[in-house]
């Protein structure tokens, strides 16, 4: 711990107005960013894979970048298909007593 305060806190002055800031910055520079986002890219990878085979695409691949690896568990959990759209209300066909062209006759019908 006491590496990680003196490379925070290499070369800041505690009392001067920006030190936060500062030290802010020496600790972002310690993070190996590189690697993270190499992960990262892995990560939302396998997901992306495993929401396809599972056809919970968009929903994994979400999950695997803002959870990372546990974000694979998405496609193998319970889900509710969406509901098919509500089908078009149905006019009552024309016919006879009714105006308007009727269907034609079936072949071998008797009615003309």
């Amino acid at each position: 711990m006491d590496e990680l305060l003196a490379k925070a806190m290499a070369g800041v002055d505690p009392q001067a107005p920006g030190a936060f800031l500062t030290i802010f910055m020496n600790l972002m520079r310690l993070v190996p960013w590189g690697q993270l986002i190499i992960w990262q890219v892995v990560f939302i990878a396998v997901g992306a894979v495993l929401g396809w085979w599972r056809g919970r695409f968009a929903a994994t691949v979400v999950a695997s970048l803002v959870l990372g690896p546990f974000g694979w568990a998405v496609p193998f959990l319970p889900h509710k298909p969406a509901a098919p759209p509500p089908l078009p209300q149905r006019t009552a066909a024309p016919g006879p007593g009714r105006p308007g062209k009727g269907p034609p006759p079936l072949p071998g019908s008797k009615k003309p």
